[in-house]
């Protein structure tokens, strides 16, 4: 694999393979000194033109545990404040020796552009509506852990809730579910559905109420006000009171219900309730995950005639 620019690069086997080696990266995370000499020379740079905490910190994290050297460009300080384009970027940073980008942008495509200008290997953190391959994948690694569900996800309901519109994960995630056979229902107001579901293995519904007693997983999304360019709610608190999961549908949600969300969290409107008093919340254990699955990624990418016996 020499990038990773969307979960359609990946087949349900290499899905599967990529999972199965995130249990090894697990194992490697809980021993006393996390850490091997798999990537060991390799120069991982991670590239974001937005804000993020916990997918720049959790690749930052994974390249060290695999021994990479790593460097993180701060757009607020570069030459990009001084109209330098990001092909610019781009090829000045890989003239310092570089083996793999991490790259989140706000237009959709850019990591697909990258490819073009350099002989590195790009991984997708997030672009624009697009894409967010790493997360789904740690969605996935989530439920399989939560719900025992090593073989596949055939037979599972999974219900996504929210601004399914401007996300980036809600798409990954669809794609991901369903090619590891997950019956997948969008739920949300009109406004916050994409102009057309064409070709998405879903359904649709808009009604919470009425879908939150028969799902395996319910995956709450955050309201991208930063992205609505028109007044596509009434108001937040209609939103919440519609579509947020207070303490009325968390009873209702099955017992072995797995409640998830990517963060960051709005609380007060998609999560009414405090996560932390939910039974079936994973929302933490997807950041720890998201460490093991970025490192199975990178390892994937990079780690061609290495391997992770070692310690250092």
């Amino acid at each position: 694999m020499k990038h990773l620019l969307s979960i359609t690069d990946l087949s349900p086997a290499d899905i599967h393979g990529l999972l199965e080696l995130t249990d090894h990266m697990v194992e490697i995370s809980g021993r006393p000194i996390p850490k091997v000499p798999a990537l060991r020379g390799r120069n991982v740079v991670s590239l974001f033109f937005e804000d993020s905490t916990r997918t720049r910190t959790s690749f930052d994290t994974a390249a060290k545990r695999l021994s990479a050297d790593t460097m993180n460009f701060a757009v607020s300080s570069s030459s990009v404040n001084k109209g330098e384009s990001l092909r610019d970027t781009v090829e000045t940073i890989a003239a310092m020796g570089v083996d793999a980008f991490v790259v989140r942008h706000k237009s959709s495509g850019a990591p697909q552009m990258i490819t073009r200008w350099t002989n590195a290997s790009i991984i997708n953190a997030g672009d624009g509506w697009h894409q967010h391959p790493t997360q789904a994948l740690l969605d996935c690694y989530t439920i399989r852990t939560g719900l025992n569900r090593r073989d596949g996800f055939d037979g599972l309901h999974i219900a996504i809730v929210g601004d399914i519109r401007h996300s980036r994960v809600a798409r990954s995630d669809v794609q991901a579910f369903s090619a590891l056979g997950a019956r997948v229902t969008l739920i949300a107001p009109p406004t916050l559905l994409p102009p057309s579901l064409e070709g998405w293995p879903v359904e649709v519904s808009h009604d919470l109420d009425a879908v939150v007693p028969h799902v395996d997983v319910l995956y709450l999304l955050r309201v991208q006000r930063e992205r609505m360019d028109d007044a596509l709610l009434p108001s937040m608190e209609e939103y919440s009171a519609m579509y947020g999961l207070d303490s009325r549908r968390a009873a209702q949600l099955a017992p072995h219900a797995l409640v998830m969300h990517p963060g960051p969290m709005n609380r007060g409107v998609e999560m009414v309730v405090d996560p932390a008093e939910l039974p079936g919340s994973v929302i933490l254990n997807q950041v720890t995950n998201g460490v093991a699955v970025r490192m199975a990624v990178l390892f994937s990418v990079l780690g061609s005639g290495s391997d992770l016996r070692g310690s250092e």
